[in-house]
């Protein structure tokens, strides 16, 4: 039986392979731009809900850390962040708006055709006004790079803060 006094010994947490940040100023600088301009107009829990899809489907851990702890903080709830994982299954927790930001968030990340196809977009485009849905793009976009430096570096999840980056 295990009591609350004894301690769990967990796997050694993995180092960076590159802090690309440190070593690419200018490229970070002009991602964080990036990333705030494509954030300009979209609802910040959307947002959230976007970038823990997109990050899902990538498998960065160092992303889905940060972007479930800003949902949290934004004021999204644990169970529909939970069942972003299943979200064809759980629809029902989302809005229709929502579904197809979702829905076009696996198209643009995944292209496994080579394209976005048609009724996606136009599911998406029904419900975005065009300027909305021009900034839903790039913030699909904008967590995709996010995500393949993540990946690529091995950046550690754990240690974020809510709104440190921000």
């Amino acid at each position: 039986m295990t009591t609350a006094q004894e301690t769990v010994e967990y796997a050694a947490e993995h180092a960076p392979r590159l802090e690309w940040a440190k070593h690419a100023p200018e490229v970070y600088k002009a991602m964080i731009r990036l990333d705030a301009a494509a954030r300009r107009g979209l609802d910040p829990k959307l947002g959230e809900l976007v970038k823990i899809r997109a990050s899902q489907l990538n498998h960065c851990a160092f992303c889905l850390d940060m972007h479930t702890k800003d949902a949290l903080a934004a004021g999204e709830s644990v169970e529909r962040i939970v069942q972003l994982g299943a979200w064809e299954e759980s629809r029902h927790f989302y809005t229709e708006k929502e579904l197809a930001a979702i829905e076009l968030t696996e198209a643009v990340t995944v292209l496994t055709d080579g394209f976005v196809p048609d009724a996606v977009y136009e599911r998406a485009a029904k419900h975005f006004e065009e300027a909305e849905l021009a900034q839903l793009i790039a913030a699909i976009t904008v967590i995709n790079a996010w995500n393949r430096f993540g990946v690529t570096c091995r950046l550690a999840p754990g240690h974020y803060q809510p709104g440190q980056h921000a």
